[in-house]
């Protein structure tokens, strides 16, 4: 009751001056008791050590009481690149900011700022960059013992017959586009241009035009002043 951490079975056992495999098995047998006689709490192991919690049952009670005037919250951001250095520790900031596709130097700072992770180590590649990991803060925020307990992805990943009703979809979008083609009128095809109208020659005019010519002949044909001396 008076722990601020989940409590080291190790340290129970001195405490206690018995084994720890003795106050382990202690420790299940009262969390067993709590949960057939359906208390309103319960003893877990959370992060390693065991603590007493309210149960999930009452939660919405809980909120009520514990959450009233608090603000603090990780933003969405913030859950995602938790999540990302959760499932992919350890972890540099360049590998996680590839992978959300925005700067998360921030981000970073703030989830380390609040405890929920930590520097592990050093990349051994060029620039040995700092790699990340989560911290015991984080396993117990999230009631979890170990970070086997975390969720498995293979659980998120949509089954094989909806990928591959998603490939199909996929495949066929670019036959929609001839679909659309065939299923549109035929453009009417151009009119032809129409022959120009042969112009009626009227008799007065030929005669007038052959007479032109004529004249026009006889003066390219008479002889020049400079011909005739």
């Amino acid at each position: 009751m008076v722990a601020d951490h989940p409590a080291d079975p190790a340290v129970l056992a001195q405490l206690v001056e018995l084994s720890p495999a003795a106050v382990e098995e202690i420790l299940v047998q009262v969390a067993e008791s709590y949960e057939q006689e359906n208390r309103g709490f319960r003893l877990v192991k959370v992060a390693g050590g065991w603590r007493y919690q309210s149960h999930e049952d009452c939660s919405a009670y809980v909120e009520q009481f514990v959450l009233t005037g608090q603000t603090a919250r990780l933003s969405a951001a913030a859950l995602e690149t938790l999540a990302i250095v959760a499932y992919k520790q350890p972890t540099s900031r360049a590998q996680v900011a590839a992978i959300r596709g925005v700067n998360v130097d921030g981000v970073m700072r703030t989830l380390q700022q609040r405890g929920y992770i930590d520097e592990t180590g050093r990349d051994v590649g060029p620039g040995q960059a700092s790699l990340f990991g989560t911290t015991a803060l984080f396993l117990e925020r999230l009631g979890l013992n170990s970070l086997d307990e975390l969720p498995s992805l293979g659980d998120l990943i949509p089954g094989a017959d909806v990928v591959e009703l998603l490939e199909q979809s996929l495949i066929g979008l670019p036959e929609l586009a001839p679909e659309l083609d065939e299923s549109e009128p035929e453009s009417e095809p151009e009119p032809e241009p129409e022959p120009e109208p042969e112009l009626e020659l009227v008799p007065e005019l030929v005669a007038e035009q052959d007479q032109q010519d004529g004249l026009t002949q006889a003066e390219q044909t008479e002889p020049t002043d400079s011909e005739t001396d």
